[in-house]
């Protein structure tokens, strides 16, 4: 049973800097990509940034880019996403997610990730 367990989030003033982490077990977690989406109130859940299996390869969303950073401890089953420069638009509940497919490149659709978090709540004020 594959378990994904996000943490790191609170209310954070804009231009300000948070660092979630999500814990996975119940898979070999070097095998995986994983990814981080984010939803807020009334709108869809929408891609925020992946990162390979092996680490050497990213994506971002337009909307993040140069401001988060992924990046994955596969010896603590832990992938991360660093947050600078927040924004009030940054507002959500973040959600990591698991592609049960080893290997395999980078992917950013909802639909292609089998396995979700609970989710962390960002809150970024003005």
């Amino acid at each position: 049973q594959v378990q994904l367990v996000e943490s790191g989030g609170g209310l954070v003033q804009a231009g300000g800097s948070l660092r979630l982490s999500c814990a996975a077990s119940g898979r070999t977690f070097s095998l995986y990509g994983m990814g981080w989406f984010r939803q807020a109130p009334g709108k869809e859940r929408e891609f925020v940034a992946v990162i390979n299996w092996s680490g050497d390869n990213t994506a971002y969303a337009d909307s993040v880019s140069g401001r988060f950073t992924i990046s994955r401890e596969n010896a603590k089953n832990t992938v991360y996403l660093q947050m600078n420069s927040l924004k009030p638009e940054d507002t959500a509940a973040y959600y990591c997610a698991l592609r049960n497919r080893p290997y395999g490149r980078t992917y950013t659709k909802v639909e292609q990730y089998e396995y979700w978090g609970q989710g962390t709540q960002v809150t970024v004020s003005s």
